[in-house]
């Protein structure tokens, strides 16, 4: 394995400084490294991928220094139009540096929503025009790679990949913690929201740690899974999932169990869900300030206020808390939708959390059945 050092530090040899993206698993270590070394000015974690590129493209116009954008490969469908109408030689040609977390790579076991995408890594880079290299564990030829890597993006000013496996980088432990005083946990806020929905509530949950607490929750309580849709991939999308059913079903309650991180990462969907205005709607943002999934990295999420967003967009009802008391009442006491119910919590989560049993498409045909009833 190389050192995130090393690879930091080779960069900043070439004057490559300003780093831009979204946290990976794969590359937490880096991004913690990074999070730690770069000031503010340099290492902005943006709201989606494609925000990233916008940003480092800015950055190049301003400095000609090449720019780093870093991801995990589900991120590629969302620098798809920045890289083809934006960085591409047949448009602005603007170099930059992708870094890509590879989860799902053939041969290599990992999560459902990370089969296909591991599929096609390469051959996005490749249907894109964009040369790449994976990345060596051995710091000597590493170097190499990156010092190619960097006279191709000086030569021909287009973006050039950089694929990085698992067990890539050494470990590093990120310094630099942000921390809140809030009490409550995650797991307990989504056990005390989902114990208070009626028999024919459904919940769509976002991708991540949500999903697999609420997963845990009806299996601790010995009930079945057929009422939630568990999105374990398509990051910042679940509110929209929640939206389609509940303008087809308006017979019943929709709830939707949202990140801040994924909430924000597609932030413009709270206006179309405001919008369609569906009385049966519950948005619940469970707001801890990170992206739990990928290491810890913070987001804006605390740093907002998300319930005047909600009130800007139109949801009819919004409310915030931060404790299981206000909590408790505020289920109590929910009108007609849209709501908009921002619940503040810890960081963290159980080391010994578990992931959903059942496959996607299990998932999707129980949810399917109890839709019909």
């Amino acid at each position: 394995m190389i050192s995130p050092k090393f690879f930091y530090d080779a960069l900043a040899s070439y004057g490559i400084d300003f780093y831009a993206g979204v946290p990976d698993s794969l590359l937490k270590n880096l991004c913690a490294y990074i999070t730690d070394h770069a000031d503010a000015a340099h290492n902005i974690i943006a709201a989606n991928e494609g925000g990233a590129m916008g940003l480092a493209a800015g950055h190049y116009l301003a400095t000609s220094q090449i720019p780093v954008v870093y991801m995990q490969n589900s991120g590629e469908g969302n620098i798809i139009n920045p890289l083809a109408s934006l960085t591409d030689p047949d448009v602005y040609n603007i170099p930059v540096l992708l870094v890509i977390g590879w989860r799902g790579k053939p041969g290599v076991h990992d999560e459902p929503q990370h089969v296909k995408q591991g599929k096609v890594t390469t051959g996005l880079l490749n249907v894109m025009g964009i040369d790449y290299t994976v990345l060596s564990k051995e710091e000597d030829k590493a170097e190499a790679q990156i010092k190619k890597a960097v006279a191709f993006m000086q030569a021909t000013k287009q973006c050039y990949a950089i694929v990085i496996e698992k067990d890539t980088f050494d470990a590093y432990t990120l310094q630099n913690v942000e921390k809140n005083d809030l009490t409550m946990s995650r797991e307990e806020a989504i056990q005390t929201v989902a114990a208070a929905l009626g028999e024919k509530d459904a919940i769509v949950s976002t991708t991540g740690m949500i999903s697999r607490e609420l997963f845990e929750y009806r299996t601790a309580m010995n009930e079945n899974h057929e009422r939630d849709f568990l999105t374990v991939g398509s990051m910042g999308h679940a509110s929209q999932i929640a939206l389609g059913i509940a303008l087809a079903k308006q017979d019943r309650k929709v709830w939707c169990f949202d990140g801040d991180g994924a909430s924000i990462m597609h932030m413009g969907s709270m206006a179309i869900v405001a919008n369609k205005a569906p009385k049966n709607y519950v948005h619940v943002v469970f707001n801890n300030g990170a992206h739990d999934s990928v290491g810890g990295q913070p987001t804006v999420g605390l740093k907002i206020d998300l319930p005047a967003i909600a009130k800007a967009v139109g949801y009819k009802q919004i409310f915030s808390v931060d404790n299981k008391a206000d909590l408790q009442k505020q289920l109590s006491n929910l009108g007609e939708g849209p709501v908009f119910l921002e619940v503040k919590v810890k960081k963290g989560n159980r080391k010994d959390l578990g992931r959903p049993t059942t496959t996607p498409i299990q998932n999707k045909e129980a949810l399917m059945e109890f839709l019909c009833k």
